[in-house]
């Protein structure tokens, strides 16, 4: 036979080990019920808000006045690359070429930027009019101040292939870098020799 106390401490060990079995199994309160639904639909709505489009309509590129000096200087370049063919190369096909390249860039330069529609699309990338340009096509992006003008600069995962810039409006820039930057990640972005010579050129 076992002694008294030996019992009450076989009793007290089996109540405890119920008392446990019965808190695991104990059903769920509906008020942690109704807090688990309400953290799963704001989860769902962050989410729906991150996949929101944004739309805007923005400058192909930035616009800069040419005023009458700047086709002298244009013009006496030319003259000067055509005369020193004739005189010194002697190699009329140089100064064809001359001549063609000058008049392109005339006709560039006296073009008017077009008014672009952009979205932005976490799920898809960025649309550049009907274009669609996905997120995977891109290593990293950056944003550039032009002349008080901001653009997003795209930088392809190619080698050769060029970059892809994106003016927006000051207002919408903070949720723009958001998105690029959810996908993408940020550097710092500087303009090439071949854009500041452009940007020289007024171009």
């Amino acid at each position: 036979m076992q002694p008294e106390d030996q019992n009450n401490y076989w009793a007290k060990d089996e109540t405890e080990e119920a008392d446990k079995i019965a808190e695991v199994y104990a059903p769920v309160e509906s008020d942690d019920i109704d807090m688990v639904e309400s953290s799963a639909e704001t989860d769902d709505l962050s989410t729906q808000g991150e996949d929101e489009p944004i739309h805007w309509m923005a400058s192909e590129y930035i616009s800069r006045e040419k005023n009458t000096m700047w086709f002298v200087i244009f013009g006496i370049v030319v003259v000067a690359l055509i005369a020193a063919d004739i005189l010194f190369m002697k190699s009329y096909t140089f100064s064809v070429l001359v001549a063609v390249m000058a008049a392109a860039i005339i006709v560039f330069a006296m073009r008017p930027p077009r008014e672009i529609n952009y979205t932005v699309s976490g799920r898809q990338g960025l649309y550049i009019g009907e274009k669609l340009y996905h997120f995977s096509e891109f290593r990293s992006f950056g944003v550039i101040n032009d002349d008080g003008s901001n653009f997003i600069m795209l930088i392809p995962v190619k080698r050769f292939a060029l970059g892809v810039s994106v003016y927006f409006p000051e207002e919408i820039g903070e949720e723009l870098v958001d998105i690029f930057g959810a996908r993408l990640p940020m550097q710092e972005v500087k303009l090439d020799f071949i854009d500041v010579i452009v940007r020289k050129l007024r171009l």
